[in-house]
Parts: structure tokens; sequence; C-alpha cells
């Protein structure tokens, strides 16, 4: 009896100690990828639904196309092993059924490290785009305030009235 308390004592203790050495949840590159992305608020332009736009940098390009908003996020992944050092971004949006692009901006950017808490992390970098002040780092409080009310309207459940058939 004695020896059956000793081994349900030594298993609860094996248990705790492997608990508290072990981490509770996985760690590195946990929540953070590489990348770059681009806020676009369209204000100054003409209808953009359904134009291609591609995103490159570090060698590598995101191609899509634009829907309907005031105000686009575009994503480009990047490798987790990318250089941060300095390099150029590009955006290209040509309209719909246009040959040449409308818009066509660069801008040398240095990517920075995001960590994951623990041991890893990831190198991205965040731009706004606008008719205006072109590709920049820079984030202005226009595209801040835009992209919030983005945010909000998707969150929001539709408003849009039923109509009931007879």
């Amino acid at each position: 009896m004695i020896r059956l308390f000793v081994l349900v004592g030594v298993a609860a203790l094996l248990t705790t100690v492997s608990a508290c050495t072990s981490p509770s949840q996985p760690c590195a590159g946990v929540g953070v990828t590489s990348g770059v992305s681009v806020m676009f608020l369209r204000d100054g332009y003409s209808d953009l639904a359904g134009a291609s736009y591609e995103l490159c940098a570090r060698g590598k390009c995101a191609k899509g196309e634009l829907q309907q908003e005031d105000i686009t996020r575009v994503n480009l992944g990047l490798p987790d092993d990318v250089d941060p050092d300095h390099g150029t971004v590009r955006l290209r949006v040509t309209p719909k059924g246009s040959t040449s692009p409308e818009i066509d901006a660069s801008t040398d950017v240095k990517l920075t490290r995001q960590s994951d808490g623990c041991d890893g992390g990831a190198y991205s970098r965040g731009l706004a785009f606008t008719k205006k002040g072109g590709l920049t780092t820079k984030i202005p409080p226009s595209v801040t305030a835009a992209w919030r009310q983005h945010l909000k309207e998707l969150a929001a459940p539709s408003t849009g009235a039923a109509t009931a058939s007879p």
C-alpha cells in the first residue's frame, strides 16, 4: 500500500516537473510572418475596381485584382530568411482594360524585426500609398483613419433593409 502511494506521488511529481519545464504553447515563429504590406487610399483616382496590382520587394511579387473599396491593403509574403537591409518596394496598379499602369511608385525601405515574444521573429514593413504622398513608410493620419473606418464597417452587421416578398 505504501509503495502505491509512493508511485502515485512520484508520478504526480514528474507530471508537475515536466509541466513546469516545457512551454505551455509553441513559441518560435507563432504569430509573425515576414512580408511587406501597403495600405492604398484611393482618393483622387478614377474607379480602380477590377484593376490589377503588383507589389514587389526582394525579388518576389504579389499580384491580384483590386476590389471596390475606398482603402485597400495588399500584402506580399517574404521568406523567413529575407535580408532586412534596404531594398526597393514597388507598387503598380493598372486599370482594367489598360496596358499601362496608372500608378507606378517605388521607395527604398529597410525591413523591421518583429519578435514573436520568444526566441523567434520575422522581418516586415508596413507602407502607405496616397496620390498626394506617394509610397511611404510614414503612414499619414488620413490613411490610418480610413483604415479604422474600413475595419468598423467590416465588423458592423449589415444594415441593409430586407424586403419581404408577397
